[in-house]
């Protein structure tokens, strides 16, 4: 039997800090001479466009919501503070000014409100959540926070959610993930191999957070109520907690992972928080060793979690979608070039996006340094014949593919996060191809 979130608890048939947000704000970083405002890109035929004025600007991670619920503006962050891009005119604007280090973390799904966290110059301190109106810059405190990271808020804007660490740990293994190198987004991973000598990138990454992993550091979830500050408590272990997104059409329903090395964790899982007493839901069970699933995000509809797949790590690729009501499952197939650091799916569902992955990654693709739109399609029984209890099985497919963006001046240290604008004609990235990170666009028509 299929399980899921609503059906599972509904039935009680389930027994009773790496922080991927935008990155904080650094003075503005070295950028190239002449770099374009717009040009249309030789290798695939579409037009990609500058959104942003200076080097250091960023749009947010993948599956964090950059985008006011009319759909009409983005919200980046830039060395300033905030600004919005009108979706039609692409005209930018600043309209939040912040001289202290910040972190913007998302706009609400019902107002439209841009939130973000602040601290001390030196990094110590309580933090401070504030909460910004895109159209006046009228700024209001929302919550101070003694410890933890906020990481995602819910679709009715009443509650906070986010990841603490428990403060008596003094384990090296925190060590790593403390200094942070802001031209990526990404910790300090460096390590040696076994034989003394400097691992590549990506290796380090996977040691240090094998390391975090295994050290076994008390964590908590928290939520914290927008309209009285009240925190509580709703989830503890000794997990690697991290990625928390409420979905953008339940309130009350959250899904957070399990982080470390994919292949090692079970890592995507589903709570609801008006069932404190049910546990989570652990959403992907692998069925070979090797096999690895995360990335995860909710559609727009919030009906579906899609997430990366690979059956085995590195050797098959799969965007695997997972249905919250009734626990149905998807998987469409895609080749090894296509594989990308993120996915994401358009608003109306019809297409999904790829931001590419440079060789060194974990499909250490050849030519895979691309943003691509993706076309899913169903493989449908022969002939209308259908195998006893096809409807409870994996519904499979494929995706077909496009290149948007040639990507070969990227350094995917800095990952670029595609996204789909609200209206589905754009996809929003950032990308440090001329130098200091900046926000772009690629339009998905080819220019005529």
């Amino acid at each position: 039997m299929r399980g899921s979130i609503m059906g599972c608890i509904s039935q009680r048939m389930i027994s009773a800090t790496i922080i991927a947000l935008a990155p904080i704000a650094a003075h503005a970083q070295p950028q190239a001479q002449n770099v374009p405002r717009a040009w249309i890109d030789p290798s695939t035929g579409h037009r990609v466009i500058r959104l942003s004025d200076e080097p250091g600007s960023s749009s947010l991670y993948f599956n964090f919501n950059g985008y006011t619920p009319q759909g009409d503006q983005l919200v980046i962050s830039t060395p300033q503070g905030l600004a919005r891009v009108d979706l039609k005119t692409h005209k930018l604007t600043t309209f939040v000014k912040i001289a202290t280090p910040f972190r913007f973390l998302f706009v609400g799904h019902r107002t439209r409100t841009a939130f973000y966290q602040t601290q001390s110059a030196d990094g110590t301190g309580p933090k401070t959540v504030f909460a910004a109106d895109v159209d006046s810059g009228k700024v209001r405190k929302v919550a101070t926070l003694d410890r933890g990271d906020i990481q995602t808020i819910n679709s009715d804007e009443t509650l906070l959610a986010g990841v603490d660490t428990d403060p008596a740990s003094t384990s090296g293994a925190l060590d790593a993930f403390k200094k942070r190198d802001t031209r990526y987004d990404q910790a300090d991973y460096k390590a040696n191999g076994p034989d003394g000598k400097p691992l590549s990138y990506a290796e380090s990454k996977e040691v240090r957070m094998n390391e975090r992993l295994e050290a076994k550091i008390p964590m908590t979830m928290f939520t914290i109520d927008t309209r009285t500050g009240e925190k509580r408590v709703i989830h503890r272990a000794t997990d690697w907690l991290n990625h928390l997104q409420f979905s953008p059409t339940d309130p009350q329903l959250l899904m957070f992972c399990h982080e470390g090395p994919w292949h090692k964790v079970d890592r995507l899982w589903l709570m609801r928080l008006d069932h404190p007493d049910t546990p989570p839901l652990a959403l992907h069970h692998r069925i070979m060793n090797m096999e690895i699933a995360g990335h995860e995000w909710f559609s727009q509809d919030g009906k579906t979690i899609w997430y990366d797949l690979q059956t085995p790590r590195g050797e098959d690729f799969w965007v695997a979608g997972y249905d919250v009501a009734t626990g149905a499952r998807t998987r469409y197939h895609l080749q090894r070039n296509e594989w990308s650091v993120h996915y994401h799916s358009a608003p109306d569902g019809q297409h999904f996006s790829g931001d590419g992955g440079d060789p060194e990654m974990v499909a250490h693709a050849p030519d895979g340094k691309y943003l691509y739109l993706f076309t899913p399609h169903g493989i449908p029984d022969v002939a209308g014949i259908h195998a006893p209890g096809a409807a409870s099985l994996i519904k499979p497919g494929y995706f077909t593919s496009e290149k948007l963006v040639n990507m070969a001046k990227q350094d995917y240290r800095l990952e670029p996060n595609g996204n789909f604008t609200p209206d589905g004609k754009w996809l929003v990235f950032r990308s440090n191809m001329y130098g200091g990170t900046q926000v772009y666009a690629v339009e998905i028509a080819k220019a005529k």
